[in-house]
């Protein structure tokens, strides 16, 4: 593993510099106005560093924060860490030039989704009020790196606490709907409401009026971030419930927050 040269940390509550190589230049004169949020994935914290350090895996984050609170700083805040891949968010394909991504040290589905701990969690909220108040980043631009890639990432999960994070100004939630009533029949019409309503929120979905497997995709992101009690890409009334409270939440009353007709 190549050497990267260390550098002054931008937060206040960083811990130690890891210096990442993998980043360059943010594209088009862009700043930060966005925050993504993922979990390693991997085994152990010392497994993700090295490989957000490797040159040949191609990856990297701004931030990593261990499962004891620790944070470390990999890449200059000014520069475009690799963490965000090409998908859209808010018909914008390359996010990592306009935003900053923050690994957490977690297992992920592939290791059982384990909890998160409280000490991890509290450091993830402080530096995370510590961005946004520096970069003027708005609470609705704190994103799932699930949001923005719903058909290959499903980070940082389930579990993840961000009700806890919205009720510190970190990302919009609203309390998810208790209506467990299965899927129910809807007309095309309905369903172009409701993608029209995910696309407007950001996800990349085309408002088709059919609920195929890409559509799912986004449905079971938006469950998965806002209805995490049952993450199966139905739209069923629960979270149909949900998105309609959510965008009522974000851009005020008005016929994107009505529930979808059947």
């Amino acid at each position: 593993m190549t050497a990267s040269p260390a550098f002054a940390p931008d937060s206040r509550l960083v811990a130690a510099v890891r210096p990442s190589p993998n980043h360059g230049e943010r594209q088009g004169g862009a700043r930060p106005d966005a925050l993504v949020l993922h979990y390693t994935g991997m085994a152990d914290g010392p497994s993700a560093l090295r490989r957000l350090c490797d040159p040949a895996a191609e990856v990297s984050s701004h931030y990593l924060v261990e499962e004891d609170g620790a944070v470390l700083q990999l890449v200059p805040e000014a520069r475009r860490a690799w963490h965000a891949g090409r998908e859209p968010w808010a018909g914008r394909h390359d996010l990592n030039s306009a935003s900053i991504g923050i690994e957490v040290v977690n297992g992920g589905h592939d290791f059982g989704l384990p909890p998160f701990p409280e000490a991890q969690v509290a450091a993830l909220e402080a530096l995370c009020r510590d961005i946004l108040q520096r970069c003027g980043i708005a609470p609705a631009r704190v994103l799932a790196h699930s949001d923005i890639a719903p058909s290959r990432k499903q980070d940082p999960g389930e579990r993840f606490p961000w009700a806890r994070l919205a009720a510190a100004g970190i990302g919009l939630w609203v309390p998810p709907s208790l209506d467990a009533a299965p899927a129910d029949a809807l007309s095309a019409e309905a369903v172009v409401a409701l993608q029209s309503d995910l696309a407007r929120f950001g996800y990349g979905i085309a408002p088709t009026g059919t609920h195929d497997a890409a559509s799912r995709d986004v449905v079971a992101a938006f469950q998965r971030r806002h209805r995490p009690a049952r993450v199966d890409g139905a739209l069923d009334p629960g979270t149909r419930d949900t998105l309609a409270r959510l965008m009522a939440l974000r851009f005020g009353a008005g016929p994107e927050a009505a529930p979808a007709r059947a």
